[in-house]
């Protein structure tokens, strides 16, 4: 809760790679507020009082991950929603003569984008969530200490800086200081 609030000010990108991360620790745990609780909050160097509050956001999270029914796979409404965002920004940055880098990283990403979309079951997902979702899967292997190619380390250096780009102007709009996208 503590690190999303950050991440949300400061790092939209970041904040849907952790949030995606919590969905999976919820899910690890069966979607338990108890364990969750006795299991992992209270092994955190906290006060009792932000650790009742922790538990009361992990709380909140597991409701709406069964009402929403994403318990087993799948994504929050609200990330999605944070998602549907950075996709119609970055629509917006392409369409625009105004971000000529931007369009220039898009087009040395694309080819990647289009190798994931062909490994991938999800054809229909949209370009950004096709970058976060391999980001996210280099952070899983890198978690479990595995080896990833040259070629993948080279892939993900191309859409971390697309991905940094796109959280960049991300953050200017959110700030009203991105320039007019007509």
């Amino acid at each position: 809760m503590f690190i999303a609030q950050e991440l949300r000010k400061t790092n939209i990108a970041e904040y849907l790679l952790y949030m995606w991360q919590v969905e999976d620790i919820i899910r690890a745990f069966g979607c338990s507020l108890s364990r969750i609780r006795h299991e992992y909050v209270d092994k955190f160097d906290y006060s009792d009082e932000q650790k009742e509050e922790l538990a009361d956001w992990y709380g909140n999270l597991v409701t709406m991950m069964n009402q929403e029914g994403c318990r087993e796979h799948g994504h929050l409404q609200i990330n999605k929603v944070t998602l549907m965002t950075l996709e119609e920004l970055h629509a917006r940055l392409l369409q625009s003569p105004k971000y000529p880098f931007y369009t220039a990283e898009y087009y040395k990403v694309l080819p990647f984008i289009v190798e994931l979309r062909n490994k991938g079951a999800n054809k229909s997902e949209g370009e950004v969530e096709t970058c976060l979702n391999a980001l996210y899967g280099v952070m899983m292997l890198r978690l479990q200490k595995k080896d990833i190619s040259q070629d993948t380390a080279h892939a993900v250096r191309e859409i971390t800086t697309l991905v940094g780009m796109l959280n960049d102007y991300y953050m200017k709009d959110r700030n009203g200081e991105l320039e007019d996208l007509e």
